[in-house]
């Protein structure tokens, strides 16, 4: 009978593939790269995006900045400004400077509308109907550009009207539930 045998094949001869030459620097090096990416991105975004609008003081303090840029700006709508052309589609109005921090809503407008020694922006919105929000003290959140005749040309217009929001309150309380 015929012996069976068998034989531990002989390592490789080939040696292992090192580091650079397994291709595996290209995995990683390409991980890197997206990693980066994202970082750049995600910080980038929080420096440019960290205010939603800067305010009136802002915009026109630094002027050179922002001229010829869009940019968003809030300020408080001064009703007896407010100027609407039906047939050419322009509204003009002044808007006021409000401050950044505030509880109230509402009376932050206020004070800022009757404030004499606010800073103020004129405003030009051409094709767009008159809003029916657009009134006195009601907060004017525009996007737009600075013009050279320092005029704010807007190209979007949202209003918060902080009036239309309070919860009616009953004027008499029940005095005896249950009586």
């Amino acid at each position: 009978m015929a012996q069976a045998a068998w034989e531990k094949p002989l390592a490789s001869t080939q040696p292992s593939k090192s580091f650079t030459s397994s291709g595996r620097w290209k995995y990683l090096l390409g991980g890197l790269l997206i990693l980066g990416a994202v970082a750049y991105l995600v910080i980038s975004g929080m420096l440019s995006g960290a205010r939603y609008y800067i305010n009136v003081d802002d915009l026109l303090n630094n002027q050179s900045q922002y001229l010829g840029q869009n940019v968003r700006v809030a300020g408080a709508v001064l009703g007896d400004t407010i100027v609407y052309d039906s047939e050419n589609l322009i509204i003009t109005f002044t808007v006021v400077s409000m401050p950044e921090q505030y509880d109230d809503l509402a009376q932050a407008l206020h004070d800022a509308v009757n404030d004499p020694n606010a800073t103020r922006l004129q405003v030009r919105v051409e094709n767009q109907v008159k809003p029916e929000l657009l009134q006195n003290e009601a907060q004017a959140i525009m996007t737009g550009q600075l013009g050279n005749d320092g005029i704010f040309h807007v190209s979007e217009l949202n209003l918060k009207c902080p009036s239309r929001f309070i919860e009616n309150q009953p004027d008499q309380a029940i005095a005896h539930p249950g009586a």
